[in-house]
């Protein structure tokens, strides 16, 4: 019906069994408006929590420091449990050890850390500046001031790096509190966690209850995998990476090749992110110190081993410990370095990681209730977990039947509906046969009264009659005899 058309504005049109499309926009509408406060008040609690983790810092720094600390030293330490070495005995042994190793690494490395730090910086300054130029020379011809405002921007934050570093003010320690504060918390409580974090899943089911301890105790385990599973294969594969690079630097008589590996293994720690920043580092200091030829070469070299690391050597370790995509891994680093600087930077994929392991584990829940899979076919990590797969995949049932439930009322709705519609049909046709023919025909007969129920009736016998069919010999169109 056109919109122009008289009859579209009369009251016939807003009468009948139609439907109407305004009902459907507000069904919409209405699905809409449900989702989106959910949404809302998701986003509202994710940033109350973000923000009052950002006013205690402080606080949360060094507890996922020790986190991630204590599920790389948490091997050593049960193996000493296991031949019979007291709990606090074998924490303090293995802690003790560990950080004398690091400040041992650290007083080692430090003097040519701080002799060639501001160097290194410095030059990678200056091989910004001989990138633009280069650019903006045959056969690039680039001239574009904002290409040249960002090169700026990038060299005065490198050179004010170099004169904090040659100061000796670390980035960082107005935001995180004092380092000494921020080491001291962390191994503190990487301490009592070697120590009672066995105690903490059977303290956490007796304060939650039975079903909701056994996913928690399940899910932390899982959880603890992954935070461990990423600190150690990172450590490898930065450690590897640093080695191959490092041997390339040496080679091609790159200055303080010593120094740009030792970086290579710390930014390693960041995925993807990390090993380009790196990378870019060496690539400038080859630039500025030996010349094009040596920074191709040096390129080269730097995609050669990533590559190996991201096709070979990163799925080899890391297997299903991490599994995230790269655009998210991006994301996360971004921003995660945008609210809390370079440690954000490190947490962010840990953290996100983690996030990930609990929907996972949630996503297999809802198989096991959906009975998708059986709980025989997914791995646990403790025997809480086992039998909480168990349990789910005895309520499926339950499930099943709610869904069989809602399946069949469909149909049935459904069913009723096509009713409704062909018998609005059938009056329809009815209507429109008794117009058509029998009144016309009634209104030509031979003076007779026919009453209207009589009418009614005939037409809507007739109306099942196949009009372009003959019966008993009589034409398309017209009446048999009635009885």
């Amino acid at each position: 019906m056109e919109p122009d058309d008289p009859k579209a504005y009369s009251p016939e049109a807003y009468d009948g069994p139609g439907v109407d499309r305004g009902m459907l926009i507000l069904q919409g509408l209405r699905g809409a408006a449900a989702w989106s406060w959910r949404f809302l008040l998701v986003a509202g609690a994710l940033f109350a929590i973000f923000y009052l983790i950002g006013k205690v810092w402080v606080g949360v720094l060094p507890l996922l420091l020790a986190l991630l600390v204590s599920t790389v030293l948490w091997p050593i330490v049960r193996w000493l449990k296991a031949h019979r070495v007291p709990s606090a005995l074998a924490a303090g042994l293995v802690l003790l050890f560990s950080v004398l190793g690091l400040l041992g690494i650290l007083a080692a490395i430090a003097p040519t850390v701080v002799d060639q730090g501001e160097l290194i910086v410095h030059q990678a300054a200056d091989g910004l500046q001989l990138l633009t130029d280069r650019l903006a020379g045959p056969p690039f011809n680039v001239q574009n001031d904002q290409v040249t405002a960002y090169v700026d921007k990038a060299t005065a934050w490198l050179q004010e790096q170099a004169t904090r570093i040659a100061a000796g003010v670390l980035t960082g320690v107005s935001t995180v509190g004092s380092i000494l504060v921020t080491f001291a918390l962390t191994v503190v409580l990487t301490f009592f966690f070697l120590k009672d974090g066995e105690r903490f899943s059977p303290w956490m089911r007796r304060f939650v209850g039975p079903t909701a301890g056994m996913h928690l105790t399940e899910a932390s385990a899982r959880v603890w995998r992954t935070l461990g599973g990423f600190i150690k294969a990172q450590a490898l594969v930065s450690l590897v990476d640093a080695f191959f690079i490092g041997l390339g630097l040496w080679w091609l008589n790159i200055p303080m090749a010593f120094v740009l590996a030792l970086i290579t293994f710390i930014a390693g720690f960041i995925p993807i992110v990390g090993a380009v920043t790196a990378g870019s580092l060496a690539i400038l200091v080859a630039l500025v110190s030996l010349g094009w030829n040596t920074a191709l070469w040096v390129l080269v070299l730097v995609l050669v081993v990533q590559q190996l690391e991201g096709n070979v050597l990163s799925p080899a370790i890391q297997g299903r410990t991490m599994e995230l995509h790269p655009a998210i891994v991006i994301l996360v680093v971004v921003a995660g370095g945008a609210r809390w600087g370079i440690v954000g930077a490190f947490l962010a994929v840990p953290m996100a990681a983690a996030v990930v392991t609990v929907i996972r584990y949630g996503s297999e829940h809802l198989d096991l209730r959906t009975g998708r899979v059986r709980a025989t076919d997914l791995s646990q990590r403790t025997p809480e977990g086992r039998a909480a797969a168990e349990l789910a995949e005895q309520i499926a049932p339950v499930f099943q039947l709610r869904a069989k439930q809602a399946f069949e009322q469909a149909e049935g709705e459904r069913g009723e509906a096509r009713q409704v519609v062909t018998s609005d049909s059938r009056s329809e046709r009815t209507g429109a046969f008794r117009d058509r023919f029998l009144t016309p025909l009634l209104r030509r007969g031979e003076g007779r009264d026919v009453p209207v129920a009589n009418e009614d009736a005939r037409a809507a016998d007739l109306a099942e009659v196949d009009l372009t069919a003959e019966p008993d010999g009589h034409p398309p169109g017209t009446l048999p005899p009635r009885a």
